[in-house]
């Protein structure tokens, strides 16, 4: 998939990872999916990425009631991660930005909400499968990292130099 976000690999573009991301990364369940979002988090990790508050704490709602992992686990997770990358927080901008989209039905609230606090941190891209893969919301264009099979498509492989 040709989208030249990613012009070079020293230029590579600031992206943001959507809360299924994580859920999948301690979900064992999903097995290909598993194993392709834990290579996600570990290659982000060192890259200039960016973990929404708002999926952190989707993260943590998700898992501790599906009971994938217990909470207190979950919760530790969650804290490693807001030391390990840089988080962006809900603006009242952003909050106007997703509910105008919401009302233009161009996507459901949580995930405008998220795209627009991806894009006030100056991210170009968001990796998630919940919504319209190749789409561009509030300027961000999004992305789903996962082929068919739950491997990892040519364009997140470019962005995480895999």
């Amino acid at each position: 998939m040709g989208s030249g976000l990613i012009a070079t690999e020293s230029a590579k573009p600031r992206f943001a990872l959507d809360s299924n991301i994580l859920v999948y990364s301690v979900d064992i369940g999903e097995a290909a999916r598993h194993d392709s979002a834990t290579v996600i988090i570990q290659r982000a990790a060192r890259l200039d990425c960016v973990l929404p508050l708002q999926a952190i704490s989707e993260f943590f709602v998700a898992v501790s009631r599906k009971r994938i992992m217990p909470a207190r686990r979950a919760a530790e997770l969650a804290t490693q991660w807001l030391t390990i990358f840089s988080s962006s927080a809900v603006s009242a901008s952003a909050i106007r930005s997703a509910l105008a989209d919401n009302l233009a039905r161009r996507a459901s609230y949580w995930d405008a909400l998220l795209v627009a606090t991806a894009a006030e941190a100056g991210c170009s891209l968001v990796l998630t499968e919940d919504m319209g893969d190749g789409s561009f919301l509030s300027g961000v264009q999004v992305h789903n990292p996962f082929t068919k099979e739950g491997g990892l498509t040519a364009l997140t492989r470019q962005l995480l130099d895999i």
